[in-house]
């Protein structure tokens, strides 16, 4: 897998840093997981991997090109504050926390 950042943001009011990605892949018909993705994007970004979160990500049919949008936040709590818990789940897994068990 290749990364090539094509636009990089930096939003001071939400505390992040906004990417825009395109991700080239080797292997016919497949498109690359989100947790390689995000692999590549830490590595490439030089960033921890509890604040960096893939917001969306496309693969064309038979391109074997994806492209995405991702976000860097500054701290951990900031990222809880503004992201949508479905985009948390995707990224991070179930978080397994006490009050999710509870209901």
């Amino acid at each position: 897998m290749k990364i090539e950042i094509t636009k990089e943001n930096d939003n001071l009011l939400l505390g992040r840093k906004e990417v825009n990605f395109k991700l080239k892949h080797e292997k016919e018909g497949a498109s690359p997981s989100r947790e390689a993705t995000r692999n590549a994007l830490i590595k490439a970004l030089k960033c921890s991997p509890n604040l960096l979160v893939i917001d969306k990500m496309r693969t064309e049919f038979g391109k074997r090109e994806t492209v995405g949008y991702a976000k860097v936040y500054g701290s951990e709590e900031r990222l809880k504050e503004i992201e949508r818990e479905h985009i948390l789940k995707r990224n991070f897994g179930s978080s397994g926390s006490e009050e999710e068990k509870g209901e």
